[in-house]
This record gives structure tokens, C-alpha cells and sequence, in this order.
């Protein structure tokens, strides 16, 4: 029998008791940890063919079918960035029903890692001790900023790693300053379930920050006429994918992600770029006390056909940060482009993968949706 084994919620399970199915029989389980071992026990056993649903962040859920082969390319880039070794521990703190939490469960067994999974919760760092030495991680941009707002006695276990992943969300201004305090290097993620996880990486902190992705080696990127980006690789099974995400193609293996090309908001017969604004209100919430969640969205308007307004999350803002925020957004922005209105919503609605959903947001508060 072999002696491998991985860690998932503090209970051990061996490679070969996943892969025999004999676990059922051992301890209680709940969902989650069933639906892991599920995954693990079909990669052990050689499946081929992995049905895995999107997080539906920007559309409606579907099933993307991947075979063994393209995430198994998938893997070995990443384990080759950041030389990851046999014996290496990775924290698997993403949710393992879709594809980035799976991709971190094959990159454990490809590099012979040892793997500790825990619930996808905001500070999965509270699920483990503080004398674990992580060489790598990822997570969503929500759970590294709990981690060094709530537990700053995990700082040096994240600077101990071989390497950071950070995906699923933009990463605001604010967090982005607060990463330079991580000595270990962080990558921001570009990526989607139908290219097994990422094809790109932005560095967020050290000498090596950039505005721009890198894209892995191996694969073709370049723009349709839209503007769009389109990717051609291993990864996609060799056929061209085109995504609706506008960006600045800089070079071959470079470019700057500008937004989604239906993320758009027409008002008053000007074009509205919804990234570009939330990009502007995070830089000028950096100064303010709280800076809470947020997103913009059209709403109808007799006028301007669709106006902006800004959702944020939480307590309503005072008066006064109400008028210095409003302020910073008139003189950065242009008529069109400054919220009409606020709204504020108790918690937003999130995904399965802890992603923002607007939409159901937008329905919590009464509010228009498409």
C-alpha cells in the first residue's frame, strides 16, 4: 500500500483508499469533502474525460468537458514557474467543483505534493497552524485580503512560499498596495474554465510588478475584430477560443486587460466601459476609512436610456464620505461615466466560487437586470 496521502478538512485519507473507494466506509463526510474525494478518486483511477461547470460570474452556468491531456499541460506549467517539488505543501483553499480548485488538486498529484484541503472559506489561514510550511497557494482576491487585514501572524507563512496565485476577480488598488508587504512572489491569474485554468500571469508585487500578462509559453494569443482576445494552444485542444475580454495586445506574449466587450453601459449615446469606472471608484475609496465592496450597473432612464448607479455593500457611507467619494469621481471621470445614483445592499449574492453575482444582487435590491 502506498504511503501517500493528502489532508482535506484536518482528516487524512491515502491515495489508495481514495482510488479503492474504501473511504466511504472509513469516517463521516460531508458534502464538500465527498465531492473532493469523488474528483480524486476519478483522477487516480485514469479518468480521461472531466465534465467541470463554470461559476456563471459573467453568463449563464455550463458544462465544459476537458480531457486529461490539456489539464495535465495545464499543471505542468504552473509547476514548472514555480519549481515546485515532491514533498512541496500546497494549501487547496478554493473550491474543488471547479476548475481552479481541481487544477490545484493536479498540480499536487502531478508534482507529488503533499496536499491540505480545506473549505473555501474567507480566511482558510485560521484552518491551519500557523507552523505549516506552504510553498504554494492560491486564492481568490476576497481571501488574501481577510488574511492581512484579520491574521497578520500569517505573514511570514505567505512569505515562505515559492509562489502566490490570486484569480476569479479583479485585485483592486488597495490590495495591490497591501501585497508589497508579501515577500513571496504573487501572481494575478488570467484564465477561464474553458482554458483549464490560467493561460496568463501579471506579477502584483517586488521589482517585477506589472501592469501586463504574461502569457505561459506555448501558447498563441492574438485579437479579433472586436478588439477581443482569441487563444490557440494545447490547452484549448489546439482550437481557436475567443473570449469577450477587450486587451491591449502589447506584444506577441503581452497585453493589458482593458474589460469585457458586454460590459459596456450606452448613456446618453456615450459608450461606458464598466471596468475602466470600477477601476476609478476602487483608486478613489484607497484614501477612505472603509472601503467597501462594490460594483456599478445600468439601470433604465427616460433621458439617457441607461444611467450608472454604484451598489456597494454594507452600512451606508456618511454623508460626508458620500460627497468626498462623489467628488474624487468627478474629476476623474466624464459626465456619463459618474454613478446617478447609490444603492446599498446588506451582502452581496456570490457564485459557488465565492465570485460576485450582479445580477442576483441587482435582484435582492429590486433593481433592473438584463
Amino acid at each position: 500500500m502506498t504511503e501517500d496521502f493528502l489532508l482535506l478538512n484536518g482528516k487524512k485519507f491515502y491515495y489508495d483508499e481514495i482510488a479503492n473507494y474504501s473511504f466511504r466506509n472509513s469516517i463521516p463526510l460531508n458534502g464538500y469533502e465527498t465531492k473532493t474525494l469523488e474528483f480524486c478518486r476519478s483522477w487516480l483511477n485514469g479518468i480521461q474525460e472531466f465534465p467541470i461547470q463554470t461559476s456563471g460570474s459573467t453568463g449563464t452556468p455550463k458544462t465544459i468537458v476537458h480531457t486529461r491531456a490539456q489539464m495535465e499541460a495545464s499543471a505542468r506549467r504552473t509547476i514548472s514557474l514555480l519549481n515546485l517539488q515532491k514533498g512541496d505543501l500546497t494549501l487547496v483553499c478554493l473550491n474543488t467543483e471547479y476548475i481552479a480548485g481541481m487544477m490545484m488538486l493536479i498540480r499536487g498529484f502531478m508534482a507529488e505534493l503533499k496536499m491540505v484541503i480545506v473549505e473555501p472559506i474567507s480566511n482558510p489561514m485560521t484552518l491551519i497552524g500557523r507552523e505549516e510550511p506552504i510553498a504554494f497557494a492560491s486564492f481568490v482576491p476576497m481571501q488574501l485580503q481577510t488574511i492581512l487585514n484579520e491574521l497578520p501572524e500569517a505573514l511570514p507563512q505567505l512569505n515562505n512560499m515559492k509562489g502566490i496565485l490570486v484569480g476569479g476577480a479583479p485585485v483592486s488598488p488597495t490590495l495591490q498596495r497591501e501585497l508589497q508587504r508579501v515577500q513571496a512572489p504573487i501572481y494575478h491569474t488570467y484564465g477561464m474554465t474553458e482554458t483549464a485554468s490560467h493561460i496568463a500571469l501579471r506579477r502584483l508585487n517586488g521589482p517585477e510588478a506589472a501592469d501586463y500578462y504574461q502569457v505561459l509559453e506555448g501558447i498563441k494569443v492574438s485579437l479579433d475584430k472586436r478588439g477581443c482576445l482569441t487563444i490557440k494552444g494545447d490547452l484549448t485542444n489546439n482550437e481557436l477560443l475567443v473570449t469577450n475580454d477587450i486587451v491591449e495586445l502589447l506584444t506577441k506574449s503581452r497585453f493589458k486587460w482593458i474589460g469585457r466587450v458586454d460590459n459596456v453601459i450606452n448613456s446618453g449615446g456615450v459608450k461606458v466601459q464598466v471596468e475602466k469606472v470600477e477601476l476609478a471608484i476602487a483608486e478613489a475609496f484607497a484614501d477612505l476609512t472603509d472601503s467597501p465592496r462594490f460594483f456599478i450597473a445600468p439601470q433604465p432612464d427616460e433621458l439617457l436610456g441607461d444611467k450608472v448607479v454604484l451598489i456597494m455593500e454594507g452600512e451606508p457611507l456618511s454623508s460626508e464620505d458620500e460627497t468626498i467619494l462623489m467628488d474624487r469621481l468627478r474629476s476623474t471621470l466624464r459626465k456619463f461615466e459618474v454613478a446617478k445614483e447609490l444603492y446599498y445592499c446588506p451582502a452581496f449574492s456570490e457564485t459557488a466560487t465565492g465570485k460576485l453575482s450582479r445580477q442576483r444582487t441587482l435582484q435582492k435590491l429590486g433593481l433592473f437586470t438584463d
